[in-house]
């Protein structure tokens, strides 16, 4: 399918990720992929901001206002707690957490996993991959994975840097 990956390896795909048991033959599967220069906790740090803001395009997807570039101090995420904060409200819903390694949630009708790779071979000491499952039209699926691959990558590459900075200090 047009969009369905971008920046991930054959075995990341192959990868089990927890949204894969959530959505049953889902007619919409997409995988994002980046590798990071920090370590797997400085990553999930910056996961975990994720249900602050969006870290996209923020004049799209949160009325303007910028998502926050300094670190806070966001607690685990839980089971049920807002996925995310956007558009001026919480959206979507947390539904597994494997802390430090992945974050799982449901957000407008599609399901999501972040994971943290350690140990990725490359210079970057890990690597940040999302991967996105729903069900939709068969029609529809193809410009459902195009948009989302322009505002995951976005996010993704907004962590990313993030993350780095954090690193070096």
């Amino acid at each position: 399918m047009i969009g369905d990956r971008w920046g991930v390896t054959d075995e990341e795909v192959r990868r089990h990720y927890g949204c894969d048991d959530l959505v049953p033959d889902p007619t919409l599967e997409a995988w994002r992929g980046v590798s990071v220069r920090a370590t797997p906790a400085a990553v999930w740090a910056r996961v975990r901001q994720v249900r602050l803001a969006p870290y996209s395009y923020d004049l799209v997807d949160n009325l303007g206002r910028r998502s926050p570039r300094d670190l806070r101090e966001v607690p685990e995420p839980r089971v049920g707690d807002p996925f995310t904060h956007a558009l001026g409200r919480p959206q979507g819903r947390v539904l597994a957490v494997v802390s430090g390694r992945e974050l799982t949630a449901t957000i407008t009708g599609a399901h999501l996993s972040y994971a943290v790779l350690a140990g990725a071979g490359t210079p970057a000491r890990c690597r940040l991959v999302l991967k996105v499952v729903a069900r939709t039209s068969r029609w529809l699926a193809p410009a459902v994975s195009v948009g989302d691959l322009v505002m995951a990558r976005k996010q993704l590459l907004t962590l990313k840097r993030l993350a780095e900075a954090d690193e070096r200090g």
